[in-house]
């Protein structure tokens, strides 16, 4: 039988320049979905990438290589990874002129 967990990241969080999400520890987990749901957005050309950062001590962060299509729309998007390690966390960047995104983020592990 298969472990699963969900948990949010970051809840109704308005969002004006480039963050990380709050990590999380998936050691336990073979397989991760990252849930973004973009629920407002304003400014000239908004736009969010996200990528995947992995780490072994929840402290030190390296790229893991997984990068989002640029987000420039309501609605849900999501990133799928595997092989990550102990910890996770997205790297987000936002651009535009005055831009600005009300986020809900989610993580959906199975192990």
């Amino acid at each position: 039988m298969k472990l699963f967990n969900a948990s949010h990241l970051e809840v109704k969080k308005e969002f004006t320049e480039d963050f990380q999400t709050n990590p999380y520890e998936a050691g336990w987990a073979s397989e991760c979905i990252f849930f973004i749901m973009v629920e407002g957005l304003s400014g000239q050309n908004p736009s969010l990438s996200a990528a995947v950062e992995i780490s072994h001590d929840g402290v030190n962060w390296v790229k893991e290589g997984t990068v989002s299509d640029p987000i420039t729309k309501k609605g849900l998007h999501f990133i799928r990874v595997k092989h990550f390690g102990n910890w996770l966390r997205l790297d987000c960047q936002v651009s535009g002129e005055q831009p600005s995104f009300r986020l809900n983020i989610q993580i959906a592990l199975k192990g």
